[in-house]
């Protein structure tokens, strides 16, 4: 059938979210522990320089950093940027300034939240401190920020001094990590068609008009020949499966009690097959070459989305011929 696709395209939020375990070796793990502990574990390097977070390496010698020191928690402006309209997951929840503040006994700057009330109350040289946060466990974010400094009292600027060794039993050995990405989808009129076709209940492809392949979801042009892909079909709800992969591992926010199929379906039709589950039949008898069907969730929970589809289960016909599918692997 003739194209249909309307001008309007489909906007969404897309949130990806998970938590990074990551281990922190031997050298971050003082810094880290530091932290938990309120105090500020920088490295000497061969040159000389004093460095907060400590590098893993010297960027000298290239050894691994072995000689530990700690700085005071006051410190001094050397660049700074102001923050307007914080964003969700930084420091703080109110306009402040990004700071590089060179602690006292450090000789490079480390980079943190300066909580200001306005832009016009930081300055570079500006005396700061750090604020501790109230509850600590060993993270970047023990420092909640650095504040200006009220009372320096004309001291002489502290230097850096020994760190405490700490033991094995009460070294951080690994942080975790939350990384969220927030972001505007916008699709375009050929994925709109289809995710409109979706609220329907129906499968729309588009087909280019040279070469006559069938895509789902939808391409804006074939890649095999890089026309515009004009014309729009609606393919049925079956397919085959091609190839797929036993999921055996649990994870974070799975939805699905392991073991379970996640496989490539060739609908009828259709010249490159397309992601889902497969579902109502035990993992291990799922193959290549079988018949599935498409299983729709209750039409009160649909939506513009392909979780319309709930999964795909077996249809019980004979396997498709491999010469059917083999261009689709």
């Amino acid at each position: 059938m003739s194209s249909g696709t309307s001008t309007r395209t489909l906007q969404a939020p897309v949130r990806v979210a998970f938590d990074y375990t990551r281990s922190v070796g031997p050298v971050l793990s003082r810094f880290m522990t530091g932290l938990r502990d309120g105090r500020l574990v920088a490295a000497r390097t061969s040159d000389g320089r004093v460095v907060i977070p400590p590098p893993e390496f010297d960027p000298v010698t290239h050894q691994q950093t072995s000689d530990f020191v700690e700085v005071a928690a006051t410190g001094t402006v050397t660049s700074w940027t102001w923050v307007p309209e914080p964003v969700a997951g930084q420091p703080l929840d109110r306009p402040f300034a990004f700071a590089l503040v060179t602690l006292d006994g450090a000789d490079l700057p480390m980079l943190h939240a300066l909580d200001v009330a306005s832009p016009d109350q930081v300055s570079t040289g500006m005396r700061v401190q750090v604020r501790w946060a109230a509850e600590r466990t060993g993270v970047m974010t023990d420092i909640a920020c650095f504040e200006p400094l009220v009372d320096d009292a004309g001291s002489d600027t502290p230097g850096a001094t020994p760190a405490a060794a700490g033991t094995g039993e009460d070294l951080i050995g690994e942080i975790i990590t939350p990384v969220i990405l927030d972001y505007q989808y916008a699709a375009s009129p050929e994925e709109s068609a289809f995710y409109r076709g979706l609220a329907e209940g129906r499968i729309v492809a588009q087909r280019c008009p040279m070469c006559h392949k069938v895509y789902v979801p939808p391409r804006s042009a074939c890649p095999v020949d890089g026309v515009a892909t004009t014309d729009e079909v609606e393919l049925p709800h079956v397919g085959t499966v091609t190839t797929f992969c036993i999921v055996n591992v649990p994870f974070l926010g799975q939805r699905i009690t392991p073991p379970y199929v996640s496989a490539y379906v060739l609908l009828d039709g259709a010249d490159i097959a397309f992601l889902h589950l497969i579902l109502d039949v035990p993992a291990e008898e799922v193959r290549m070459g079988m018949r599935v069907e498409a299983v729709w969730k209750p039409r009160e929970e649909w939506g513009t989305t392909i979780e319309n589809i709930s999964h795909f289960r077996p249809t019980g016909e004979p396997d498709a011929d491999f010469e059917t599918y083999r261009q689709h692997l």
